[in-house]
């Protein structure tokens, strides 16, 4: 690096003609960490990051656990760092008020300490709360150290997790201007000033380091961009811990204006609530997530069903269902009160279906309408049925399974439709019948005979149709259903059901539901189980005349 001319925290300038090493890898590094018999310790570099502007970026913390993973490692060879010549060219930094970085942070195996430094110098230095039960500091496995100490005026300690120490030399003015923690630690008393800020149980020592180089920037805002927002948040976090309130509001600016992605919106959420308090205004951040002039979610629900239910692009309104339907799902556990706003929306949706279904029904039984009333027939049941997935996901389904079988005029309309223009009616009919047999609704027992007695005829008109152009139509599943709701019905009326399908199927075969299973169990209930009741009857008899 060439010589760059650097700002004091008085002002004054200075050339520094300090040249970084080029990184060397994590097994060469710890080659070189290891004393060797008879030899001096040596000393390996970390590699650091060095900004534009003069001010240091803390070793990323992959560097510095390499460090920890393999601290017995010894090469093979037993010979010295055999480090590879590296160029890299390093940009000059501009005039700043930053302290520049030393040659390399070292990793050694203690906190380096200048050789005239006084041995009572620890005793008046600021320090934090020692540890608790009086127990010996641990020994450091690494010490990273920052900033060139000749040209600064204090030092700032960092003990972190995993035996890590950060030692920054930096300047007292800097850091009691930006930090209200700093410039309380270092408040002027009756003795000489601390020349040492010790920091114990770090969290996050690389973040803090980071932090201070903040202080010597002007525009902090500007040095986070390219920043994720994790990061920006874990500076925010150092950043209030050392009440540097102007590193907050950038932060905050910063926040407001980036996206939010996947679980950082929770996590900035849950970051910023507390500082509601703190005069830092973060009312831009949470509008994001929430206004005063929102319109009420019931019309806002209404709204969008209204154009998804009135859409005219096949393709789209696939879609938007799709989505629609997925997002309702994912909400169906919400206990706010959103339920019941749901509800009443989606069956004002449902009336306004069957309304228009029957228009078109009663426009198609005359002898001259539109081939368009088809297709007009075909998107109401869409729509219907779409609504139902939805009523079935909020378990709110009871209410349309009234609503469908009290359609008795519907009904009677029914046969006077060709098949053609009228089988996708008897989709509803049929998911309605898979719904009960799964338990996915739970209607009253005269709503499911009411069901069976008004739609199950107009369903076995269709069923021919159904099995060929409905591709959605799984003919084992809706016979099952059919089944397992006539089976929930009481025995009598299982019997007038039963025997009614059993003579149509015998004239439809294949274009009549199969039923067998059902009458196989209706059949076993009438025939099978009473004998065997008179017969343990019987039995508890003879048993009782045997005894007396």
């Amino acid at each position: 690096m060439r010589g760059t001319a650097l700002k004091n925290s008085d002002g004054s300038s200075e050339e520094s003609d300090v040249k970084l090493k080029p990184p060397v890898s994590s097994e060469e590094g710890m080659e070189g960490s290891r004393p060797r018999r008879g030899s001096p310790a040596r000393v390996s570099t970390v590699p650091i990051a060095v900004t534009p502007e003069g001010f240091w970026c803390c070793p990323s913390p992959a560097a510095l656990h390499k460090s920890l993973k393999n601290p017995h490692h010894h090469h093979a060879g037993g010979g010295g760092n055999k480090q590879a010549p590296q160029h890299h060219k390093t940009p000059s930094a501009p005039p700043s008020k930053a302290p520049s970085v030393q040659t390399a942070p070292s990793v050694t195996d203690e906190p380096p300490a200048p050789a005239d430094e006084p041995r009572h110098q620890d005793q008046a230095a600021a320090e934090a709360p020692a540890p608790a039960g009086g127990q010996q500091e641990p020994q450091h496995k690494i010490c990273v150290g920052f900033g060139r100490p000749e040209t600064s005026d204090l030092t700032v300690m960092l003990y972190g997790k995993e035996g890590i120490a950060v030692r920054m030399g930096v300047h007292r003015e800097v850091l009691c201007q930006s930090s209200a923690f700093f410039a309380s630690r270092l408040a002027g008393g009756h003795g000489p000033p601390a020349p040492c800020v010790e920091i114990h149980d770090c969290d996050d020592a690389e973040i803090y380091v980071e932090t201070v180089g903040l202080m010597y920037c002007d525009e902090a805002k500007h040095r986070l961009l390219k920043q994720s927002v994790p990061r920006v948040l874990r500076i925010m976090k150092v950043a209030e811990v050392l009440g540097f309130h102007g590193c907050v509001k950038s932060c905050l600016e910063y926040l407001e204006a980036v996206p939010w992605v996947g679980e950082e919106e929770d996590n900035v959420v849950a970051s910023i609530r507390h500082l509601q308090s703190k005069n830092y205004g973060v009312s831009p951040l949470l509008r994001r997530i929430s206004s005063e002039n929102l319109n009420s979610p019931g019309d806002t629900l209404a709204n969008i069903m209204e154009m998804v239910l009135t859409s005219t692009d096949d393709r789209g309104r696939r879609e938007m269902k799709a989505l629609v339907l997925n997002l309702l799902k994912d909400s169906s556990h919400c206990t706010d009160g959103s339920s019941d706003i749901c509800s009443e929306t989606l069956y004002s949706s449902c009336r306004g279906c069957l309304d228009r279904l029957h228009r078109l029904f009663t426009e198609a039984s005359e002898e001259d309408y539109s081939v368009n009333v088809t297709r007009r027939i075909t998107l109401e049941t869409d729509n219907l049925l779409w609504l139902v997935e939805i009523l079935v996901t909020q378990r709110i389904c009871d209410g349309f399974v009234v609503m469908w079988s009290s359609q008795t005029e519907l009904a009677e309309l029914h046969p006077k439709l060709p098949a053609a223009s009228r089988y996708t009616v008897s989709c509803i009919t049929a998911r309605l019948f898979v719904g009960i047999g799964r338990g996915e609704m739970l209607p009253s027992k005269n709503t499911r005979l009411s069901l069976l007695q008004v739609w199950l005829q107009p369903l076995i008109d269709d069923y021919s149709w159904l099995q060929c152009s409905c591709r959605s139509f799984d003919r084992k599943l809706v016979e099952d259903g059919i089944g397992q709701t006539i089976l929930t019905l009481p025995l009598e009326d299982q019997r007038s059901m039963l025997l009614s399908w059993f003579g149509r199927f015998l004239k439809l075969g294949d274009n009549c539901p199969n039923l067998q299973r059902a009458f196989e169990v209706w059949w076993r209930r009438t025939f099978v189980r009473p004998y065997v009741n008179e017969a343990e009857a019987g039995n508890v008899l003879s048993s009782d005349r045997s005894s007396s």
